[in-house]
């Protein structure tokens, strides 16, 4: 890590001694986003240029200890980092003009640093650069060890990498399985906890010292310039394997990533597709995702509807529901039962894809939306869409009918303090209507929310 200050010259002090009255700024500090630059970088001439792949990091300030995230005590600032995806460690170059203590410190830059980067930190130049030649399989030493894992047929009898990207389909993929109390697991996780917290919303590092937690990451076979092989690592995913009673396991994905140079080729799906057939070889209670961001889990869904399409047991409960709408047995009147699936075909979709109830049932409206012809039975969809939507977030009308919050005068937060009544004969006193209002626009702001991913998740599966 390397430190250039740019001082300019003092002026010269002046000859007469007089009576002076200092105004001094007050350090308002600088967002770490706005200073700090990071670069990832697979090859040593990369280094020193700005013309690399440049990182846009889910929110550096809150790696620094003041609590608004800024950086005080510094003019001129500018901190460029270099992290290289062959050794998986990093240097950062920091330049500034001059420090001074404006009233809210200095701030320790190399600890900030070291927050993010730990031990991948390096601090001399030329000692990072030679790691691009001595750690060239840094990635290839420590899986050699690991479980190799290949794409399965699916339970339906169908491969699973039939419908990846051709890039994610080749030969040279390898997905390896490392659990966390081989050495080598531990090790490999370390150097990638600065990409988990840089580039993966809400991050934080998993416990190593936990033999629960299973490392696989996603490698590919590339040759260097001397026609030598060594695997690059594309992506990596952290699971956690919980106990259930009595003798079963469930699987918890807590961290995924595919690396910026590799995203949108299809190698997430490539995990996620290695990960259920785990789930499913193992037979684990269920396969699950940690709060899944909205992009994680529009891909699982893909996933997971086209493995529902083609599993014959609930294929008589889907088209059960779709005849509800072809056959014109909707009404005005339609309530959410058309849209939810039987409890046997549940449990089924559960024993056998691991697919929990909460995913299955996020699944099962689009399946019947591909089952239906959208230009006449859209109307009859969306409304019971809607009613489904009504029933899970308001609850049944008549559990409702009554029930009033007011605010009322306290010495503590008003915001956090209220009463909740249920009135008889609607005798309240209390205006509802703007309330209910507003709570219709908002239910339908939703469901055009739902029914539009329902339309682009269908669309998405179809092209495939």
């Amino acid at each position: 890590m390397g430190q250039k200050q740019q001082l300019s010259a003092d002026p010269r002090p002046d000859t007469k001694k007089k009576r002076r009255v200092a105004f001094f700024n007050i350090d308002t500090g600088i967002s770490a986003k706005d200073c700090i630059k990071i670069y990832l970088v697979c090859t040593k001439e990369e280094v020193g240029s700005t013309d690399g792949l440049c990182i846009d990091p889910v929110d550096l300030n809150s790696f620094f200890d003041d609590e608004d995230g800024k950086i005080y005590g510094y003019q001129g600032l500018k901190i460029t980092v270099w992290f290289s995806i062959v050794s998986f460690r990093a240097y950062a170059d920091i330049v500034f003009d001059s420090t001074s203590d404006g009233g809210k410190g200095i701030t320790d830059l190399k600890s900030a640093l070291q927050n993010i980067f730990a031990e991948t930190l390096v601090d001399n130049k030329d000692d990072f650069l030679q790691t691009f030649s001595k750690d060239v399989n840094f990635i290839g030493s420590l899986v050699a060890d690991g479980e190799v894992l290949h794409p399965k047929a699916s339970s339906n009898g169908k491969s699973n990498d039939s419908n990846f990207h051709l890039q994610a389909a080749n030969s040279d993929l390898e997905v390896i399985r490392l659990p966390m109390d081989n050495m080598a697991g531990r090790n490999l996780y370390s150097h990638l906890v600065p990409l988990a917290l840089l580039l993966i919303d809400g991050s934080s590092p998993i416990d190593v010292t936990d033999p629960r937690w299973e490392l696989y990451v996603l490698t590919q076979k590339t040759n260097d310039q001397l026609g030598q092989t060594y695997p690059t690592l594309l992506g990596f995913a952290a699971l956690y394997r919980f106990y259930h009673y009595p003798d079963s396991s469930r699987l918890r994905l807590s961290q995924i990533l595919v690396l910026p140079p590799y995203q949108r080729k299809g190698f997430g799906r490539v995990l996620l597709e290695v990960l259920n057939n785990v789930a499913i070889s193992e037979n684990v209670y269920d396969f699950t995702i940690e709060e899944p961001l909205s992009q994680l889990l529009q891909l699982r869904t893909c996933i997971d509807v086209k493995r529902l399409r083609g599993f014959g047991p609930i294929q008589e409960a889907v088209e059960s529901a779709v005849s509800q709408f072809k056959f014109g047995r909707l009404s005005k009147k339609v309530s959410f039962p058309p849209l939810l699936p039987p409890s046997e075909a549940i449990e089924a979709v559960r024993k056998s894809l691991k697919i929990t109830k909460e995913q299955f049932l996020h699944c099962w409206e689009i399946l019947i939306f591909l089952g239906i012809e959208p230009d006449k039975h859209m109307e009859d969809f969306i409304l019971a869409v809607s009613s489904r939507m009504r029933n899970d977030l308001i609850g049944e009308s008549s559990d409702a009918e009554g029930k009033q919050v007011v605010d009322v005068p306290t010495d503590y937060d008003q915001e956090m303090s209220f009463v909740m009544f249920r009135s008889t004969n609607n005798a309240t006193g209390v205006e509802t209507d703007e309330s209910r209002a507003n709570q219709e626009e908002q239910l339908k702001k939703l469901v055009d929310d739902r029914v539009s991913e329902i339309k682009l998740i269908a669309q998405k599966v179809s092209a495939d």
